[in-house]
């Protein structure tokens, strides 16, 4: 009896074992595990597919991950050269908004990057997305339409602003994406607008902080640093300290590299709040 029960317990271990093994080589063999299916759309023969670590694409920061694939076939292109062109089709105009470069990931299948989005689609006014591909030597174009809602909760994750120098800026948030009671990375991307359809990165600019919870008499929090310019990335880098849960206004200010502020004030009995902020709620 003892032999048939050890006997039993063996064969369960290799079972899990097994199982967890197949499990494994799934993830392992998915490039986009754990990343959900926006949206696609169909051109030239291929279907573009769009992914993203949320449920859509919202204001302020995306990123985004594409694969092509072969509708004939049902294989995914390798090795694709992509640029794209976010545009918003406005009644009246149309512009652009803040994007990256797009660059092959680990899986030659899969390529990412990212958009920053000012302002939400509607019935009439709608975002789409231009792609302009190669591969193997022939150049492709498509174009989809992008379903863009309010940031989670509404709460002010980008803004958009003109800055005293007269230029028309715009600052969004990246990080700390789940925020927690304690010192947190403090992430964000500044850029200024050329024309309606570019955009360039903002360099060796510095971000002042000061979080503040206005429903709790309007309390800091210490240990904070100002978000300043990081030339590996592009970005801008920080830190954030939360001392408890519950509504935070990230009050800011934006300095030019000579060091005069040219968006946001300073919180003081008078002023409890700068005009240029984030929202966090958790």
């Amino acid at each position: 009896m003892k032999i048939v029960k050890s006997l039993f317990l063996v064969a369960v271990f290799i079972c899990f074992v097994s199982c967890a093994s197949d499990n494994d080589e799934v993830s392992e063999n998915d490039p986009v595990a754990g990343l959900n299916l926006v949206t696609s759309f169909e051109a030239n023969g291929h279907t573009v597919e769009l992914y993203s670590e949320n449920s859509g694409f919202t204001t302020g920061y995306n990123e985004v991950s594409i694969r092509i694939k072969d509708i004939a076939s049902d294989r995914y292109f390798s090795d694709s050269e992509i640029a794209w062109t976010p545009v918003m089709h406005m009644t009246d105009r149309e512009h652009s908004c803040p994007k990256s470069g797009v660059t092959l990931t680990e899986n030659n299948t899969v390529s990412k990057g990212f958009l920053i989005f000012q302002m939400t689609g509607n019935a009439e006014e709608y975002w789409s997305l231009i792609l302009n591909y190669k591969i193997g030597g022939t150049t492709y174009e498509a174009e989809g339409y992008l379903e863009v809602n309010p940031s989670p909760g509404g709460k002010q994750k980008i803004t958009v602003f003109k800055g005293s120098d007269d230029t028309r800026y715009i600052l969004a948030m990246i990080g700390p994406v789940e925020p927690e009671v304690k010192i947190n990375g403090f992430v964000a991307g500044l850029y200024k607008m050329e024309d309606m359809m570019n955009f360039s990165a903002v360099e060796n600019y510095r971000i002042s902080v000061d979080p503040r919870m206005p429903g709790m008499d309007n309390h800091g929090s210490p240990n904070n640093e100002d978000l300043t310019y990081d030339v590996a990335s592009g970005i801008y880098r920080g830190k954030l300290s939360f001392t408890m849960t519950g509504y935070w206004k990230i009050n800011l200010r934006l300095l030019n590299d000579k060091g005069e502020v040219i968006k946001g004030e300073d919180v003081t009995e008078e002023t409890p709040a700068s005009s240029l902020y984030f929202e966090v709620e958790f």
